[in-house]
């Protein structure tokens, strides 16, 4: 373990926790957006193939500025600002009225969280700094993937290459690890996918999972993924069926599967490993 940055504990995870609320701040913005890009871009391509001209108007992570959904009216600096802002105008916007929902300071407080934890687990560290870089994409895939059942290729594929990377130092599996972990997620779930289909001529789940858990392979190793796959179809199953019985999904209704292995891949992240996992479900 590296210890590089020369501050104590307290502060660092002080540090981590305040930069895991902007983190998460930015976060909403990507979770909001980037399924919306997608589907213009979708849009654009489709316009393309008939000869059609691009909507001239842009849509991006940058422009336009933060606004009311309800009556696009722009929210203030002061009203951006990580959970204060929410807090300051009561849910609200300024302008109409309308509620802001809770996912805003929700999504602000789980990455602060977050980051805090992956600051008090790894120290003062780089592999600390790296722990939050997962730990926020982890966030922002399981929320698009609920809300919007995708998981952009612009993020899962960047983890992949982020995890064989931070693990050319061996930070939380060997390389040689790392890449048949990497390989070996993608190829079970595509074996999975293609068998079920077979079978019952429906597609279980969508490519996105394949290339989350060939992620988490590059991340943590091929020997984690047992129990990455054991714990996110235990409370898939769990989360599945409470649904099911309360009424919020009808029988053979799909659900995403990316927040359940998300989850699964943060308690690896934080819990040490399938060993710690094991022991937290004892």
């Amino acid at each position: 373990m590296w210890h590089v940055f020369d501050l104590p504990l307290g502060v660092f995870i002080g540090v981590a926790a305040l930069a895991g609320l902007f983190v998460g701040n930015w976060l909403t913005v990507l979770i909001h957006r980037l399924p919306r890009m997608m589907e213009r871009e979708w849009q654009a391509q489709c316009l393309d193939a008939v000869g059609k001209a691009r909507p001239a108007s842009r849509y991006g992570l940058l422009s336009p500025a933060s606004h009311c959904p309800s009556c696009q009216a722009p929210i203030s600096r002061w009203g951006r600002f990580p959970v204060l802002g929410w807090l300051g105008l009561r849910g609200r916007c300024a302008a109409c009225h309308a509620p802001i929902g809770w996912r805003y300071p929700a999504i602000e407080l789980l990455t602060c969280a977050l980051f805090a934890a992956c600051a008090w687990r790894y120290g003062a560290t780089p592999v600390a700094v790296a722990a939050m870089g997962l730990s926020a994409t982890l966030v922002a895939l399981a929320w698009i993937d609920f809300e919007a059942t995708l998981l952009p290729d612009v993020l899962t594929q960047p983890l992949v290459w982020a995890g064989l990377l931070v693990n050319l130092f061996d930070a939380f599996a060997s390389l040689q690890m790392a890449v048949t972990g990497a390989v070996a997620g993608y190829v079970f779930l595509w074996v999975i996918f293609h068998v079920f289909r077979l079978l019952t001529g429906r597609e279980g789940m969508g490519h996105g999972d394949f290339k989350l858990l060939a992620a988490l392979g590059a991340w943590f190793g091929l020997e984690a993924l047992p129990m990455v796959l054991l714990s996110a179809s235990l409370v898939g199953v769990l989360i599945g069926g409470a649904l099911t019985l309360s009424g919020r999904a009808s029988r053979g209704q799909p659900l995403p599967f990316g927040p359940y292995l998300a989850l699964a891949g943060l308690a690896m992240l934080l819990l040490g490993g399938e060993q710690g996992v094991l022991q937290f479900m004892r």
